[in-house]
């Protein structure tokens, strides 16, 4: 696996983290162990599984995607709770919620390609061929 700094999901999951910190900043003192927290850490939460994951062979990454997949759709309500409550304006919740959702689609489609990649048989296999 290529180490995951190289990875375009962790990259923009983590440019999205980065987005969700500045949003929250200006929210009221009185959700900083509420609604800000939440946001953060759902958003801080995708990138990390994406670590996590990168680490570990084919199979054994998509558990961390699922859960990164689950946190990238929990920041989504999080960043339309905080929108419709006004923390948020919509021009700023509309820039967030394009990136969280662009995350989310990234992330099913490597699930994808990890599940093809993961149950096709490698170069270096020892099965024998199916004859034509």
């Amino acid at each position: 696996m290529r180490p995951f700094r190289d990875l375009r999901v962790w990259q923009d999951a983590h440019s999205l983290t980065l987005a969700v910190y500045r949003a929250t900043e200006p929210f009221p003192r009185t959700e900083i162990f509420g609604l800000t927290s939440q946001a953060r850490r759902a958003a801080s939460s995708i990138a990390a599984n994406i670590v996590e994951g990168s680490v570990k062979g084919p199979r054994e990454f998509r558990q961390p995607l699922v859960v990164a997949l689950g946190s990238a759709t929990e920041l989504e309500y999080h960043l339309l709770l905080g929108r419709d409550l006004g923390y948020l304006d919509d021009g700023r919740y509309d820039e967030l919620a394009v990136l969280a959702r662009s995350v989310q689609r990234m992330l099913v489609t490597f699930m994808k390609r990890l599940s093809v990649g993961a149950d096709a048989p490698r170069a270096d296999s020892r099965q024998p061929r199916a004859l034509p």
